[in-house]
C-alpha cells in the first residue's frame, strides 16, 4: 500500500511539474518542511540551539493592523540590516505615511533590527518560510504595498504570491558571489520565471547586474544602484586628543584576544617609529578590567579622563558613541572582531574619512565590503597576526604605497555613493 502512494505521490508531481515548476517547488518544499522540522528540531536542541522566530516564520502572529500603505524591508542577517540602517530611515522620513515594516530570517539579524529601528519601524519580525500557508499567512497580516529585499534572496513561492496580490517586489543592493552564480546557473529557467515577477532588480555593481541577467532577470529591469554601505557621512565634530605631530593608529572595535595582538604589535613598532600612538578601543567597556593588565608595560591614559597623546602612548577609548569620529584623526585603523567568530565590523566608518584599513580573516558580517576595499590599498585582509604586523609594517615605511592606499579610500566612496537616492527615487515612482 505505501509502495503505491509512493509511486502515486511521484506519478502527481511529475504530471504537476509539466504544468508549473513553482506549484510543484511550493508542493515539494511544504512535503519536506512537514517531515524534516521534527528531526531539524532535535538536532538544533541537542546542539544546544534552539528554532528562534519559528511562529512567526509559520505565519502564526499577532495581526499588527498596519492599515493599507505599508513599506517592508528585508534584511536577512546582521550585515543586511546595517546596511539598510540610513535607508530606512530616510524612507521614514521621505514617506511619513507609510508603515514600515522590517523582517529579518536570523536571531542576531533580529537582535540588531530591534536595536536600530525599534523607533523608525512600526513592526518588526520575521521573514515566512517559503511555503504557500506561511507566505499567504503573512502577506494578509502585513499587507504590504510594497517590498525591498536586500541582498539577492530569491524566494520563489513569496515571489509569486507578492505577483499575484499585487505587491511590488524589489530586490536591493543585490550582489551574487561567483559560487552563487555557479549554483543558480545550473537552475537558470527556474530562476528566469521567479525573477520575472519582480518590479525591478537593482544591483551593486555591473558585475553583479549581468550575472542576474545571465540566470534569467530581465534585461529591462535590472540596473545598478551601486552599494547602499557607502551612504554614510563624516561627522562634523572636531576632535582634540593631541594627536599633532603623531601617526595614530586605531583598533577599533576589539574583541576578546585581539587587544594582545594588536599591543605587542605596537610595542614592536614603537622601538622602531617614535612618532605613532595608539588608540584602544574594545568593542565593549565591560571588558576593561581583563584589558588593563594587558596595559602594565605602557604609558597608557583614558578619553574619559582627558588624557591625551601628549602624555601617553596609548589612550583607551572608554566612551560611547565616540569611535566613528575618530578615525577623522588616525593614519590608519585595525577592525576588531576578525580574529575571532564576530565576523568583523563595519571598516567604513575609517574608509569615508580616507583611512585605510586592514582585518584579520573573520568577516562574514561585511564580506561583500571588505572585498571591494581589498582589490585596490584601500582595504587589507590579513590571515594571521604576523601579516598584520607586516602590513602594518608597509604602511608605516612606505610613504608612497600609504598615500595610494588613501586615495584609494577617497576613490572608492565616489564611486560607490548615491544607492540610497536611487532607492528613495524607486519609492517615489511607484508610491
Amino acid at each position: 500500500m505505501i509502495t503505491y502512494s509512493i509511486i502515486l505521490i511521484i506519478l502527481l508531481l511529475l504530471v504537476v511539474s509539466m504544468f508549473s515548476e513553482l506549484f510543484l517547488y511550493g508542493l515539494i518544499s511544504t512535503l519536506l518542511f512537514i517531515i524534516l522540522l521534527p528531526f531539524y528540531y532535535i538536532v538544533r536542541v541537542f546542539n544546544g540551539k534552539f528554532l528562534y522566530g519559528w511562529r512567526e516564520k509559520l505565519g502564526f502572529f499577532k495581526n499588527p493592523h498596519l492599515g493599507d500603505k505599508v513599506i517592508m524591508y528585508h534584511g536577512v542577517s546582521v550585515g543586511e540590516v546595517i546596511a539598510l540602517e540610513n535607508l530606512i530611515k530616510k524612507t521614514k522620513e521621505t514617506f511619513p505615511d507609510y508603515k514600515i515594516v522590517v523582517t529579518t530570517g536570523t536571531k542576531t539579524g533580529q537582535e540588531i533590527a530591534l536595536k536600530k529601528f525599534s523607533k523608525v519601524a512600526d513592526f518588526i519580525t520575521y521573514f515566512p518560510f517559503d511555503i504557500p500557508f506561511c507566505v499567504d499567512s503573512f502577506l494578509n497580516k502585513v499587507k504590504p504595498t510594497v517590498v525591498l529585499i536586500a541582498e539577492t534572496e530569491l524566494w520563489p513561492v513569496f515571489s509569486f504570491l507578492c505577483n499575484v496580490k499585487n505587491i511590488k517586489l524589489y530586490c536591493i543592493n543585490g550582489r551574487m558571489s561567483d559560487s552563487t552564480f555557479k549554483l543558480y546557473k545550473l537552475f537558470a529557467r527556474f530562476f528566469k520565471m521567479v525573477l520575472s515577477k519582480y518590479t525591478k532588480i537593482l544591483t551593486q555593481s555591473e558585475i553583479d547586474k549581468n550575472k542576474l541577467i545571465a540566470i534569467g532577470a530581465p534585461v529591462e529591469k535590472t540596473e545598478v544602484m551601486k552599494n547602499l554601505k557607502f551612504d554614510i557621512k563624516k561627522s562634523n565634530e572636531q576632535v582634540e586628543i593631541g594627536q599633532e605631530g603623531f601617526r595614530v593608529i586605531i583598533a577599533g572595535s576589539t574583541h576578546k584576544g585581539e587587544e594582545e595582538i594588536i599591543l605587542n604589535i605596537f610595542k614592536e613598532k614603537q622601538e622602531k617609529y617614535n612618532d605613532i600612538k595608539l588608540l584602544l578601543v574594545p568593542r565593549h567597556t565591560t571588558r576593561l578590567p581583563q584589558i588593563i593588565p594587558l596595559l602594565k608595560d605602557f604609558k597608557y591614559g583614558f578619553r574619559s579622563k582627558g588624557d591625551t597623546f601628549k602624555d601617553f602612548d596609548i589612550v583607551v577609548l572608554d566612551t560611547m558613541g565616540e569611535l566613528g569620529k575618530m578615525y577623522s584623526i588616525c593614519s590608519f585603523a585595525f577592525i576588531g572582531g576578525s580574529f575571532n567568530k564576530t565576523g568583523g565590523h563595519n571598516p567604513l566608518e575609517a574608509t569615508v574619512y580616507s583611512k585605510p584599513t586592514i582585518t584579520g580573516p573573520s568577516i562574514h558580517n561585511f564580506r561583500d565590503i571588505y572585498w571591494l576595499l581589498s582589490q585596490s590599498k584601500a582595504g587589507k585582509i590579513v590571515k594571521t597576526p604576523k601579516e598584520l604586523s607586516e602590513y602594518i609594517e608597509i604602511l608605516l615605511s612606505d610613504n608612497d604605497y600609504y598615500k595610494q592606499a588613501c586615495e584609494d579610500c577617497s576613490n572608492i566612496f565616489d564611486d560607490q555613493q548615491g544607492a540610497l537616492d536611487v532607492v528613495i527615487d524607486e519609492l517615489k515612482n511607484v508610491l
